[in-house]
């Protein structure tokens, strides 16, 4: 999970490994791993959860955090447009210490549709670019479930 500061990433984590959602931000200091089984096409599958610290002006994300990953969440948070360009620059760099591992951008808090700052035409624009992009919303639980299971069927064809 790598994204800009207070997108959402811990709670969307949260979320998926044991149901919950806390409206109390919890700022992520380094990283928090945690794991949850699925069984995907018959196959068990063990997911390792690193949950990376938000990149902003005085932190960055080290590129070190995310060597030997077979798949990555970008997340940006909808309501503020300048998280989606954090994403993209953290796609640059993610993309080339993962070599290219399967991803999914993560638009979180769909809930706040109504406030999103990222536009359709942003959105459609990577989309355009083969970019995979799921809505999500942590505090009701759309597509979150459904992000992790993609996210997984991808890693699995991808090896």
């Amino acid at each position: 999970m790598v994204g800009a500061f207070a997108v959402g990433k811990t709670s969307l984590v949260q979320r998926f490994v044991r149901s919950i959602f806390s409206e109390k931000y919890q700022t992520t200091i380094g990283v928090k791993i945690d794991q949850k089984e699925l069984s995907i096409d018959g196959k068990e599958v063990t997911l390792l959860l690193w949950d990376i610290h938000g990149e902003d002006d005085f932190m960055k994300v080290k590129p070190t955090y995310l060597i030997g990953s077979s798949g990555y969440f970008l997340v940006a948070d909808g309501t503020r447009a300048d998280t989606y360009d954090t994403a993209i620059k953290l796609h640059e760099m993610a993309s080339s210490v993962t070599k290219n591992a399967p991803f999914i951008l993560l638009i979180n808090k769909s809930d706040l549709q109504d406030t999103w700052e990222i536009t359709e035409n942003q959105i459609e624009t990577l989309i355009q670019k083969g970019w995979q992009i799921i809505r999500t919303s942590a505090k009701d639980g759309i597509n979150v479930e459904n992000a992790f299971v993609q996210l997984t069927q991808n890693m699995l064809q991808n090896h």
